[in-house]
């Protein structure tokens, strides 16, 4: 069953949605979680299931795929708490450790550019919210233009501007191109 036939069918059968939190909420946590700590993220990801679950009779049904409306949901969450992402990011600045992954050994044991991290952190600290959002949505949850566009309510081109905008700054801060590629 697509998103789509799901979310029609827990308007009369609301136990279905269940499916929808199993099959994305471990995506919209992660995606959360690296921007403002997986603490933070836990109580997010819970309010963004709770929204959808309430709005879920609203849901356009023209998309099978209800990703990009989830990550709107939990893009608009994080306007409110952008001031802990900002930490979060100059923390990552200061110190080269991602708290995301700091109990993982492997990924400690391969941070081999904590200088380059430290840049990209402090750059991505002082991106517009707009940038950071397109950025995040486009590099950790994997989305294409069009999702973004959906997720976030902007027109396609206002995301290439964004994203455009976003990746020349961090070009410039890291004195190269940072294996950020446009398209």
């Amino acid at each position: 069953m697509t998103d789509q036939d799901l979310i029609r069918i827990s308007v009369a059968q609301p136990e279905t949605f269940g499916q929808i939190f199993d099959r994305h909420a471990t995506t919209i946590h992660h995606y959360l979680a690296r921007r403002v700590g997986r603490s933070l993220a836990d109580d997010l990801t819970a309010e963004t299931f709770l929204i959808a679950f309430r709005r879920r009779d609203n849901y356009d049904v023209s998309h099978q795929d209800c990703r990009p409306w989830l990550y709107g949901i939990a893009a608009n969450l994080l306007r409110g708490h952008q001031r802990a992402e900002i930490r979060q990011y100059r923390a990552l600045a200061r110190t080269g450790v991602d708290p995301v992954y700091a109990a993982d050994d492997r990924v400690e044991a391969r941070v081999d550019a904590a200088d380059e991290v430290r840049a990209l952190a402090g750059v991505l600290a002082k991106l517009a919210p707009g940038e950071r959002d397109v950025l995040t949505l486009v590099s950790q949850a994997q989305l294409s233009y069009p999702e973004v566009a959906q997720a976030l309510g902007i027109p396609v081109g206002t995301v290439r501007s964004r994203l455009h905008s976003a990746r020349k700054r961090i070009r410039t801060a890291l004195g190269h191109d940072g294996g950020l590629d446009d398209e």
